[in-house]
């Protein structure tokens, strides 16, 4: 910010044209529309997330993949122009699916300031988080029950810890790569787009499919 109109007025038009090529996501759904499509990830949580055809070099290993009753999916989608990256935790057993994410809260000037400056955040579902046209990448991860609980605990933790959002200093990808980190998972840089962290991911650590936390 200045302390002059002229210059106030050109940060925000520039504010406007970072905003279009650089926004991280999209604005958060509706109070109606996060319930409607929370209802609706019971049919996604399993249809999102089927096992696809395996060429036939792999398929004897993923076979054998080690799976625990609980996971995490790290995440990501497309957006207005970066894309969003979120992940979906839950139980193998149970469609429901619960959302993690930092994005900014409120409209589309929360969204340019996110740019200039550190803006409130929502930690929640977004628009788009549970539909799968939207998916550009994922990484799953299982853990068992006594881990689960940890990780569980740590993202609810990180959430209630977060209320700010920045594309460039505190974004999604930082925000999942705190989880993947507290997995003990490798984590590749993080201010790239959230496809390709995604990827990155689960490349650094040839896909595992079991995570198994160190003792506290």
């Amino acid at each position: 910010m200045t302390n002059k109109a002229g210059r106030s007025g050109s940060c925000i038009l520039a504010g406007f044209a970072l905003a279009a090529m650089l926004s991280c996501t999209t604005p958060s759904a509706s109070a109606h529309e996060a319930d409607r499509r929370v209802a609706d990830a019971n049919a996604l949580a399993t249809t999102d997330t089927a096992p696809r055809p395996q060429p036939q070099s792999t398929r004897r290993s993923v076979a054998r993949a080690e799976k625990g009753p609980y996971y995490v999916d790290f995440r990501a989608r497309t957006a207005a122009s970066w894309g969003h990256a979120f992940v979906w935790y839950g139980k193998t057993s149970e469609k429901a699916v619960e959302v993690a994410g930092l994005t900014p809260a409120g409209d589309t000037l929360a969204y340019v300031l996110g740019h200039i400056t550190f803006v409130p955040s929502e930690t929640g579902a977004s628009y788009g988080d549970l539909d799968p046209e939207y998916l550009t990448a994922s990484y799953r991860v299982y853990l068992n029950e006594a881990d689960a609980k940890r990780v569980f605990a740590y993202i609810k933790e990180l959430q209630a810890s977060s209320p700010v959002w920045n594309a460039e200093t505190v974004n999604c990808t930082g925000f999942i790569g705190d989880i993947a980190e507290f997995m003990g998972l490798k984590v590749p840089h993080r201010w790239q787009r959230p496809e390709n962290f995604v990827n990155s991911l689960k490349e650094m650590n040839g896909g595992r499919q079991m995570v198994r936390l160190s003792a506290k």
